[in-house]
């Protein structure tokens, strides 16, 4: 699942290993790619996949506004300390919601992982 659209802007980020554990075993459990919606913005969807995590505006035509890319896990001897990777900024409104977009996966992953069990 690769983007086409260039990235207004990238920045490192650093993801929660909590969220990004419970991404990967959502990955490996259901496959992916695998689509969530986000409770707490209405719209936005992100589908995962192995590559990158991509936020899309379901409200059109799954536009992309942001993404978690390039993960650091390479040589990844500790699951509990947070994965480095690049933030893709595809829309000029982006960084408003970055965080809370993040936060939003999160707790739907929990969810989601909780129902797994």
């Amino acid at each position: 699942m690769e983007t086409l659209i260039r990235p207004w802007r990238i920045f490192p980020k650093k993801i929660d290993a909590v969220c990004y554990n419970r991404g990967r075993l959502a990955l490996l459990r259901l496959g992916h790619p695998l689509r969530i919606t986000l409770r707490q913005h209405r719209g936005l969807e992100v589908i995962l996949d192995n590559a990158e995590w991509l936020c899309v505006d379901s409200n059109d035509e799954d536009r992309p506004i942001l993404a978690w890319r390039e993960f650091k896990i390479h040589a990844r001897s500790n699951l509990h300390r947070p994965v480095g990777c690049e933030l893709w900024l595809y829309h000029s409104c982006a960084g408003l919601i970055m965080g809370s977009a993040l936060d939003d996966l999160s707790t739907a992953l929990e969810t989601l992982t909780i129902d797994l069990r």
